[in-house]
């Protein structure tokens, strides 16, 4: 029991004659780590990159419904009334009268 105890601290298992199979199990896992810390991090970022397009929508959410508010309120006839007023065109005594076509 000592003596693979004492082994495994010297790691002869990998300065013995078949460790060549040793030596590529290590070679292996330590791909696979390295793929996995790559993964890792790569999903992180997109992470983040999602966060920062999130807050970018929300502010372009708001931003719209601001232009969308205030163009309501620049279509309201008496806006529009008073800033023609300002160059003297005034609204018509007399109603417009529709056209009906038929053919």
């Amino acid at each position: 029991m000592s003596d693979k105890i004492i082994s495994l601290i010297k790691m002869d298992f990998l300065t013995q004659n078949d460790s060549y199979k040793n030596w590529r199990m290590i070679f292996f896992i330590s791909v696979l780590t390295l793929i996995m810390i790559s993964s890792g991090h790569s999903s992180d970022n997109k992470v983040f990159k999602i966060s920062d397009l999130n807050e970018e929508i929300k502010a372009l959410k708001s931003e719209f419904v601001m232009q969308r508010s205030e163009l309501m309120m620049l279509k309201m006839e008496t806006n529009i009334l008073n800033k023609l007023s300002e160059r003297k065109v005034y609204r018509s005594k007399v109603p417009a009268i529709k056209i009906i076509i038929k053919e």
